[in-house]
């Protein structure tokens, strides 16, 4: 285990706090990367003390995989107009950081009022493209991770906690 599902409920809290001071007095749409945030989201948006709205976006760099393949493709894109809009990306975990700067940069285009990212775990050991971060869950090693909505093929989204997957084990 690396990061208990006490030190997560403590740590969403601190975010929806910051979150909703900044905020205040606006109406952000809350942009949840598929299929990893949807967990630190349902979480966050229950502690915010301003009004939303959610949005999802669906990307993938790893396929099934435990490790980027440098390929970005989007799967889904927003339902509704960004443009003009206060946006707050939500992403599980940024690595690399091409994912999250391919959308970044795409949503950019669109001409939000406004855009910030909120990210639940940072691995700033493997990152190769600098994205700018304005909330941060939790800093964490270089390590493949599961649980708290991060999965292997599709397993260990459930686990209530965030832990270290053994990939010598799985390859």
């Amino acid at each position: 285990m690396l990061i208990s599902e006490e030190d997560i409920r403590k740590r969403v809290i601190e975010l929806a706090d910051k979150i909703s001071a900044d905020y205040k007095d606006k109406k952000p749409i809350l942009i949840s990367v598929l299929k990893g945030s949807i967990v630190f989201l349902s979480d966050l948006i229950r502690r915010l003390k301003i009004k939303s709205c959610i949005d999802f976006v669906a990307i993938s760099s790893y396929g099934g995989d435990t490790e980027s393949s440098g390929v970005v493709r989007q799967l889904l894109d927003l339902r509704e107009s960004p443009v003009g809009q206060d946006l707050l990306i939500i992403e599980d975990i940024v690595d690399t950081g091409m994912t999250l700067d391919y959308l970044r940069n795409n949503l950019l285009t669109r001409h939000p009022k406004s855009l910030k990212i909120c990210v639940f775990l940072d691995k700033k050991e493997s990152r190769k493209i600098k994205v700018p971060l304005d909330y941060i869950g939790f800093e964490i090693p270089n390590e493949f991770v599961v649980g708290y909505g991060l999965d292997h093929k599709e397993i260990y989204r459930d686990l209530p906690y965030i832990g270290v997957l053994d990939v010598k084990k799985i390859k």
